[in-house]
């Protein structure tokens, strides 16, 4: 079954409108390969202004985090509802930062999820382990944990909606450096693990990303791999070149 080739772009705390803005024109300039999906996750306070602007069809908006209600007393929180009327169809959920400097749990992360389902959003679900857990080498146990206490009270059907990212923590910012075929491992794991779940049919269809640093010079590689669908980058989605060759690296 042919799934997916995603890039998407986690543009984190990083750009004013006005720089967003410009940085989507430059990349809206640049030859896409249209056969890749292209999603950009800007701040939220860019995404209506984005969504107003000229794209490819194949070009979507995401929010990089959610909260789980629909409205109420939750200052400085994003809603679905929020975040759809804003122009976006994505969102990130469980990023490895908000897991570390917000202790998003799994069983919190598991709300989110069922509520952004729930508003027809599509879900970037990350996954991911530091150094410690890497060396240990309990790294593909510690990430089957983290899905099976978000997606065990998931329907298959819901799950087959979703997109995972995995992102190696240990390998951004460490010196340390991922391989394509430790990314394949992991993602073939993760891909088993969904097959248990909710049977090989539909997990044969859910991309999964790879979020660990992905760059022009490594993008083709690591996306050659079977089981790595794509990409969620960081910095290299900030320059409007490097990540439209990241987008076209499906086809080198």
């Amino acid at each position: 079954m042919e799934r997916k080739k995603i890039a998407a772009a986690n543009w984190k705390m990083n750009t004013t409108v006005e720089e967003g803005i410009a940085l989507f024109k430059d990349l809206m300039a640049l030859e896409l390969d249209a056969r890749t999906e292209v999603v950009i996750c800007p701040p939220s306070t860019h995404i209506y202004s984005l969504s107003k602007m000229p794209c490819g069809k194949n070009v979507f908006l995401g929010a990089q985090n959610m909260y789980p209600k629909e409205k109420g007393a939750y200052t400085g929180e994003l809603s679905p509802t929020m975040i759809q009327s804003s122009g976006a169809t994505y969102v990130i959920i469980g990023h490895s930062e908000r897991r570390e400097y917000f202790n998003e749990s799994n069983v919190f992360l598991a709300e989110k999820l069922r509520l952004a389902l729930n508003y027809g959003l599509t879900p970037i679900f990350c996954c991911g382990e530091g150094l410690d857990i890497r060396t240990s080498g309990n790294h593909v146990a510690h990430i089957i944990t983290q899905l099976k206490e978000s997606f065990d009270e998931f329907s298959n059907e819901d799950l087959g909606k979703v997109v995972i990212a995995y992102e190696p923590i240990w390998a951004i910012g460490t010196g340390e450096t991922a391989s394509p075929q430790q990314a394949q491992e992991m993602h073939k794991a993760i891909r088993d693990y969904l097959a248990q779940l909710v049977g090989e049919e539909i997990a044969n269809g859910i991309p999964i990303l790879y979020g660990g640093s992905v760059k022009p010079a490594n993008a083709s590689e690591i996306f050659g791999q079977e089981d790595v669908d794509g990409g969620l980058v960081g910095g290299a989605s900030l320059d409007a070149r490097s990540f439209s060759q990241i987008i076209n690296s499906f086809s080198s």
